[in-house]
């Protein structure tokens, strides 16, 4: 796709990948609809690209905020793409995690994307060519120890974009699906830094991750994972799982050590 003049729906935007992408969608010629749940951060957004991007701060976990976003789209004069960067994960073994945090990762990661998907299809069909990413993650394709709610959101997530691409392949409407490895934004725990630097798991700066978001779109690319070997392990894990199995159960105990030691103020 041609990003110069386009217009562009961001989810997640005042996040760290987020803001990068908004940032570079801006600079490559895009009119940006730059949607978060942090005023004050879209409103910096906004001040640096005043003339590119509105910003809409909405709970896209809530009715309200999907009701909220699609009527925002409409006002835009309907979108040429939307990226579905929003998400929330909570580092913790299953037993430390509460219904509410549970519950708020699934709501978030999982159902938001799925709604807001099909108020904003009809915009999208109206484009002699549009498209719909989703920011997924490594662990969408590798469930991992201490992420298991969110590793399920985000098969979930891989697993919706793989069957709405085979749904619309008859139409102007192409589907993308980018799968990250660890990234370092606010959204992880200094436990979980401290245990990736433990375990050797290197962790990528937003704007790297925000680069390939816009290549993909470039690109077009159906699915894309980023980083080695985590890209290796993806693979491996959907052909030989117990392999894997038996890879990370060297490093449960770092796991669990750094999961009982997250401070209690960051566990949900």
């Amino acid at each position: 796709m041609e990003l110069n003049g386009s217009r562009v729906l961001v989810t997640g935007a005042s996040g760290g990948i987020g803001d990068a992408l908004v940032g570079q969608l801006c600079t490559a010629g895009a009119q940006v609809l730059a949607v978060g749940r942090d005023a004050d951060k879209l409103a910096a957004a906004q001040g640096r690209f005043p003339h590119a991007l509105r910003a809409l701060a909405a709970d896209l976990a809530t009715p309200a905020g999907v009701d909220a976003v699609a009527a925002a789209a409409r006002d835009f004069g309907g979108v040429d793409c939307v990226v579905q960067a929003a998400g929330l994960n909570r580092f913790g073994l299953v037993e430390q995690q509460d219904d509410e945090a549970i519950a708020a990762q699934v709501a978030l990661n999982l159902v938001a994307p799925m709604l807001l998907t099909r108020r904003l299809l009809p915009l999208l069909r109206e484009r002699p060519r549009a498209l719909l990413l989703f920011v997924g993650s490594t662990f969408g394709a590798i469930g991992y120890p201490g992420f298991a709610p969110y590793s399920a959101t985000k098969f979930g997530l891989r697993g919706f974009a793989e069957a709405l691409r085979r749904e619309l392949a008859d139409g102007p409407v192409r589907v993308l699906y980018l799968a990250p490895r660890a990234t370092r934004t606010a959204m992880n725990a200094g436990a979980v830094v401290e245990m990736n630097r433990a375990l050797g798991v290197a962790m990528d700066p937003p704007a790297q991750v925000a680069a390939a978001i816009v290549q993909a779109l470039r690109d077009e690319s159906p699915e894309r994972h980023l980083g080695w070997p985590e890209r290796f392990f993806a693979r491996l894990n959907r052909l030989l799982p117990r392999v894997v199995d038996r890879a990370l159960r060297g490093q449960l105990a770092t796991i669990q050590r750094f999961a009982h030691s997250e401070p209690e103020e960051n566990r949900p």
